[in-house]
């Protein structure tokens, strides 16, 4: 056999191999294409402007008692969330994912986290909420993956890989990166994911190759959504659970899809235009509802030219010091709809604790402060989130670092250990406050936080002015709070009143010759309703129809 052949033969059995090699190493997710289909709403139009609730699967309740809430156990307690007039659910990512925690290191897009159930419990949750009136939204998370994820795992099996278009990879370590304090380029044969805080990475030798970039830390790589095959898997994997009912989405960490540089890493008109494509994927079907994360620029990413609607990062604070009595604050409520469209996501706290403690903490407890606080969002424009747990007065666990201290179990009742949420005890740690506020004892007191919520919830649901309205002649006069909320013929006037006396109102705009009607009141006032005299940290609502 002469040279030549040998060479050929052996340059064949190379080629045979590594074909075989990337076939091998061909990850297992499902990317197949979802075509539209048709899947009508089940909801009522209008659906989108009710109250929400943030809920945080795993720290709900346990269904099975193996310590993890799961989507069983969230399907037991709809009949509370309806009972509270919530309109629809965000649930925190229920996708599978690697992190055994807050479900944003995914590792498959289309199925559910194991822990939580499976698809057809997914159905019935949908079946079951859309038989009570309310719509299911779940986190997506489309700037990043796990980097247990198997497309990842095959990216970095073999330099070679095809996969390695997925993600963004570098053989030099580019210069000058800084995202929150950490060089966000990790050397891949350390295995960084493998040593913690980003912030306390092992320095890569010199001219070290085979770098990758993660905005979050190494343990969750950013795709590469420059490449048109890896954004339209999002695109498709949006399509997979609106073909299946969900009723939308709130779209994870979207001003950070694109990065151009070490400077410009941060809302990229790139992103902008990626963002408004996951609208309108979403958007293309009937009734359905987006949201998207967007801390720096939340107004630009609240236009319907980006996302359509955006979590009003920044203004949640107002709602706390307004109720602690700051004049700034309230003047603040009295002006932001008069600019910020009405698209807007309000909150007063979340699962990130940079958006704050829970509301308990923030007033220190007090809670007269409490309902003036959540009275200001839930009254105003916009579409709020309440946060699973605000609504019995649910406090933050003490000693824990990071996110923890906010992503508590739900204290159910004063059962020990676990507040009723699992026979095996709390997820990250029972309220320190859950001897009193639970649902149960909160339930049974007519006084308290939950039916507090309850009817300014009720009112919101029963009054579309209120849902759906503008925002019209505003006016803050030191610690006191006017506004009206106006659709076709209804108009609603709201007052509040922060101050530690009571208030004589002057709201402007009442049309001439209509007597105004007293809908509700949080604390007794004069039997002439005319007057607009308010008692201390009070609200009250008024009809003012013409």
């Amino acid at each position: 056999m002469n040279v030549a052949i040998l060479h050929t033969l052996r340059a064949t059995t190379l080629a045979l191999w590594s074909t075989w090699a990337l076939a091998a190493a061909e990850p297992a997710f499902d990317r197949s294409p979802q075509p539209m289909r048709a899947a009508p709403s089940a909801l009522p139009a209008g659906w989108q402007q009710g109250v929400f609730m943030e809920i945080f699967v795993r720290a709900y309740q346990d269904s099975d008692g193996d310590g993890i809430g799961d989507l069983r156990g969230l399907i037991s307690r709809l009949d509370e969330l309806q009972a509270l007039g919530i309109r629809g659910l965000w649930l925190m990512p229920i996708t599978a994912s690697a992190d055994h925690d807050h479900g944003y290191a995914t590792t498959d897009h289309r199925a559910v986290e194991p822990a939580y159930g499976t698809l057809d419990d997914m159905d019935t949750l949908l079946r079951e909420a859309h038989r009570r009136g309310i719509g299911v939204v779940m986190d997506y998370v489309v700037n990043h993956a796990s980097w247990q994820h198997p497309a990842f795992q095959a990216a970095i099996a073999d330099p070679r890989s095809p996969w390695r278009d997925w993600f963004v990879f570098s053989q030099d370590a580019p210069q000058g990166w800084k995202i929150w304090d950490a060089n966000p380029w990790y050397w891949l044969p350390s295995r960084p994911w493998e040593h913690g805080d980003p912030k306390t990475q092992p320095p890569a030798p010199p001219g070290a190759k085979d770098h990758f970039f993660g905005t979050f830390g190494p343990h969750m790589p950013d795709f590469n959504l420059r490449r048109p095959e890896v954004f339209e898997y999002h695109l498709d994997s949006l399509r997979f659970w609106l073909n299946r009912g969900l009723d939308g989405f709130r779209l994870d960490a979207v001003p950070h899809m694109i990065e151009n540089d070490a400077v410009r890493w941060n809302d990229q008109p790139e992103s902008r235009a990626l963002t408004k494509r996951l609208q309108d994927t979403i958007l293309a079907y009937p009734n359905r509802y987006v949201v998207c994360e967007a801390t720096a620029e939340p107004q630009a990413y609240g236009d319907p030219a980006v996302c359509g609607g955006a979590f009003a990062f920044g203004y949640q604070h107002h709602f706390v010091k307004a109720a602690q009595g700051e004049a700034s604050s309230v003047a603040a409520l009295a002006t932001y709809y008069r600019s910020a469209s009405p698209r807007m996501a309000t909150f007063t706290s979340s699962h990130d604790i940079f958006a704050g403690l829970r509301l308990w903490d923030q007033v220190g407890g007090d809670e007269a402060r409490y309902r003036l606080a959540a009275a200001g969002y839930l009254l105003q424009p916009g579409t709020p989130f309440v946060y699973y747990g605000e609504e019995v007065g649910q406090a933050s666990l003490p000693g824990l670092t990071g996110d923890r201290p906010v992503r508590g179990s739900m204290s159910w009742n004063a059962e020990r250990p676990g507040a009723g949420f699992s026979p095996k005890g709390p997820y990250n740690g029972r309220a320190p406050n859950a001897d009193t506020h639970h649902l149960a004892a909160q339930r049974a007191d007519p006084h308290s936080l939950w039916h507090f919520y309850r009817e300014v919830i009720g009112l919101r649901n029963a009054r579309p002015s209120l849902a759906r309205g503008d925002f019209a002649h505003s006016s803050a006069d030191g610690l006191l709070l006017a506004f009206q909320r106006r659709l076709g013929n209804e108009r609603t006037l709201v007052l509040i009143n922060y101050g530690q006396g009571p208030a004589l109102a002057r709201p402007v705009g009442l049309p001439d010759g209509v007597r105004p009607t007293l809908l509700w009141r949080s604390s007794p006032g004069p039997a002439d309703a005319s007057a607009f005299m308010l008692a201390p940290q009070s609200v009250a609502v008024f009809a003012i129809d013409g």
